[in-house]
Parts: C-alpha cells; structure tokens; sequence
C-alpha cells in the first residue's frame, strides 16, 4: 500500500495515477471528506488527516510500503516560516511512529540555496526528515511550467508576457508536474537505504522568450515579453495581499542570480519528457480560448 498526501493537487494526482495504472494499492490521504470519492472510486483507499496533525498522519502512514510526502506550500509565509515548521513536526513524529518502509518527499531545487528564501521551507523539510532511520528520497523538481497559468489571461487578453525571471533570454531548469508525479511514482517502485537527492527538469531548459513563444503559437497570435523591473515587485506582492513578500522576493533572485540552481548545473539530473509547448497549449485550452491551437 502507498500513502500519498496531496493527492487532489496536480502532482499527488498523476503519482496517484501512475501507481493505480501499475495495479498498485494507493491510499489517498485527504484533508477534505468530500473529496474522497473520486479517489474511492477509483479504488483507492480514504484516510482523514491534517498535515500538521501528527496522530491523524501517523493512523493514515500506519501499514504502509511507501509514503509520499507533499507539505502544503506557504507563499506568504511569517518570519522564521512557522507555518512550514508546525507541518514539518508532524510529519516527522508521524513517520518515525508509523515506520512505512520507504518515503518520497517533494522537495524543491534550491533547497541547498546559501541564501534563506521562499524555498527555505523544503530546506527545513530536508534536514528534518534527513535522519528519521527510513530510506527517504528528496525529488527536487525545478520550476514548475504549469506556474505559467497565471500568465494566461494577460498573454491572451493583452499578448503580453509579464516576466519576473529575467532577462527575457535566460534559460531555466522547468518541468511539468505530470512529470514530477510519474518520476515520484517510480520512485515509490523502486529499493534503496539510508537518505537520497534526486533533481529533476524538464527535456530542455525554459526562458521567458521561449514561453512567450509557446503562448503564441497556443493562442494564434503574437505575444512578447515584458520585464517586470525589480523595484516594483514588492509593490505588486502587496497589492495582491502579500504580507511578507520578501522571501518570494529572495527565491526570485536566487534563480535570477544563478544561486538557485542544481548542485552540477542539471548534469545529473533526471530529464522528464513533457515539453514547455504542451502544458503551455493545455493551459490556454482550459482558459476557454475558442482559438486556441
């Protein structure tokens, strides 16, 4: 049996997905009862726990060959991220008292970031999980391509592309979450010990031109980049609510400063096969467009 939290987000769903076509039993670990359903009835399991609730996940891990782990993010976190620290604790106790035989936890790239930022909470999650006595592996995925969706009305509205990772020719390490969920899949499937970093990208590396372009050629029209000069992002963040925009502020930096970045620059990282124009295309799709390609 295989626990996987987040299970109704993009990625806990195709890791879900991938086991079920596999004819693996999966244990859907859910918030919300009234999302149990879908997954019922697809043959899954329901177990009720809360990420921070360290008895309802240990009752939801309790029996289980494998666990996987995606903690909530928090992008408007308090100093010192407490939010992520209080779900940390409870994962930990939870697995060190329900001793599944093996743990995959979505990470992130930039975990090993010599700056705090945004990403700071995945840091903690490592170091925390890093010594529990259970093989664990860390995927550290790069910059998910389905961030783009908050792109689509102003891409198709306006053909503009406003771009806080610059300069608009800068390519960066992106990959889908279908492809986040089925490399976590097959890691769940797979036997190892002790603790284990795997980094993960999409078949090529992305830059603002490049998703400017896959925009276009979705939506049949032209659409160009806009930079998105720094001194006003902080502005930006707090128009839209944002109380504490300065780690999200930090891990944009770090990624267009070259200090968010995996260790050998995505040599050894695991290559998916889901390309930039395809989410890109279904993501203008689910918009509504009536042109799009």
């Amino acid at each position: 049996m295989f626990a996987i939290t987040g299970i109704t987000g993009k990625v806990g769903g195709a890791l879900a997905r991938c086991l079920l076509t596999e004819g693996l039993p999966v244990r859907a670990v859910l918030r919300d009862a009234g999302k149990a359903t879908d997954w019922t009835a697809l043959g899954c399991e329901a177990a009720l726990a809360e990420m921070d609730d360290a008895a309802s996940l240990a009752a939801a891990f309790q029996g289980a060959e494998g666990v996987f782990i995606l903690p909530p993010s928090e992008f408007d976190p308090e100093t010192g991220f407490p939010e992520a620290r209080r779900v940390i604790e409870a994962v930990r106790a939870a697995l060190v008292e329900a001793r599944p035989g093996k743990v995959v936890c979505l990470s992130t790239i930039g975990t090993d970031a010599p700056y705090e930022n945004l990403l700071t909470q995945r840091t903690l999650l490592e170091q925390a999980l890093a010594d529990i006595g259970l093989p664990v592996t860390f995927l550290r995925p790069g910059w998910f391509m389905e961030n783009a969706q908050w792109d689509v009305p102003a891409a198709r509205d306006e053909g503009v592309l406003r771009s806080f990772l610059q300069p608009a020719d800068k390519t960066f390490p992106m990959v889908a979450t279908q492809d986040v969920g089925r490399t976590a899949a097959a890691l769940l499937r797979e036997n190892w010990s002790g603790m284990r970093v795997v980094e993960l990208e999409g078949p090529t590396r992305v830059s603002p031109n490049d998703i400017a372009h896959a925009f276009a050629a979705a939506l049949g029209r032209p659409v160009s980049v806009e930079i998105v000069p720094r001194e006003s992002w902080e502005p930006i963040f707090r128009a839209q609510g944002t109380r504490n925009p300065q780690p999200r502020i930090r891990m944009i930096d770090g990624f267009n400063d070259g200090w968010i970045a995996f260790h050998d620059q995505g040599r050894s990282a695991v290559k998916g096969t889901t390309t930039l124009e395809s989410v890109i295309a279904t993501l203008v799709r689910a918009s509504g467009d009536p042109d799009a390609a």
